[in-house]
């Protein structure tokens, strides 16, 4: 930012890119219309088969923004990947260097921006702004969305945060009472779940046509991750209680490969 001369600041993290050629002129649109600070959540390019595990992480962090429900109350956090605002507000917001020392620099930097008086804009990158997250194995996806996730669910507002949980909820309803369903069918045995198999068969078909509508939004996603939601489902189970684990109760997390101590952040660590 100090090396540069223009009026309006566009931030890019390595992995985003504009994959339309009038992108950047719409991004600047936008920021004319609202001020302030615009994010984007780009569309996820997915390519490996480890990388469908991402599949409910990118919903969930969706819904939990509150960006995209239509209610007016400003959004409770902000996507780093792409962010554009004025020289003038990033300065009265403080900017990065005001984030420094936290672990969701672009979540706290939405807070900034709230605190010094300015609208937070968050809108999907669709098919203009694309990213690939995490490409390099599934370690790597581990601890990225180890870093992110509960402390995202934690800075998310509660409707929005009450919101995510009771979708996620029935998500985990159908998944379980539907593989009861077919245990049950297969094996006799009585009490396992409520219900005939053809009713959990119709939910489970339901949830999956719902998940697949919500994916096409947020990634390329392979036909397979929604029509056999319990595996990514219960990839986002076992790394949001790691994260939540290793935020909350350890206070320490392991990033590009360091130590993350939260217990001892402050104004003279940054954190990237």
């Amino acid at each position: 930012m100090r090396a540069s001369s223009g009026e309006v600041l566009v931030f890019l993290d390595a992995d985003t890119t504009f994959t339309r050629p009038d992108a950047l002129a719409g991004l600047l649109q936008l920021h004319d219309r609202h001020g302030g600070l615009v994010s984007v959540q780009p569309f996820h390019r997915v390519e490996r088969p480890h990388e469908q595990l991402s599949a409910y992480f990118n919903v969930v962090s969706l819904m939990a923004s509150a960006a995209f429900t239509g209610r007016r109350e400003p959004p409770a956090m902000a996507f780093g990947p792409c962010l554009v605002t004025s020289r003038e507000d990033y300065r009265r917001a403080g900017g990065h260097a005001a984030v420094r020392s936290e672990i969701l620099d672009d979540v706290s930097l939405a807070g900034a921006y709230r605190r010094a008086g300015l609208d937070v804009r968050c809108v999907a990158g669709g098919d203009a702004v694309a990213m690939r997250s995490y490409p390099a194995g599934l370690r790597q996806l581990v601890a990225g969305w180890t870093k992110n996730i509960a402390s995202g669910a934690a800075a998310a507002s509660p409707a929005a945060t009450a919101g995510a949980v009771a979708w996620v909820c029935a998500q985990h309803a159908v998944a379980v009472g539907a593989l009861l369903a077919l245990v049950e069918a297969a094996t006799g045995w009585g009490a396992l779940a409520a219900g005939r198999p053809l009713l959990w068969a119709v939910a489970w078909v339901a949830v999956a046509v719902q998940l697949r509508l919500l994916l096409r939004r947020v990634g390329s996603f392979r036909w397979w991750t929604w029509a056999i939601f319990p595996v990514p489902l219960l990839a986002f189970d076992l790394v949001f209680a790691r994260s939540a684990l290793l935020t909350a109760v350890r206070r320490s997390v392991r990033w590009r490969g360091r130590e993350v101590d939260l217990h001892r952040r402050g104004p003279g660590q940054e954190v990237t």
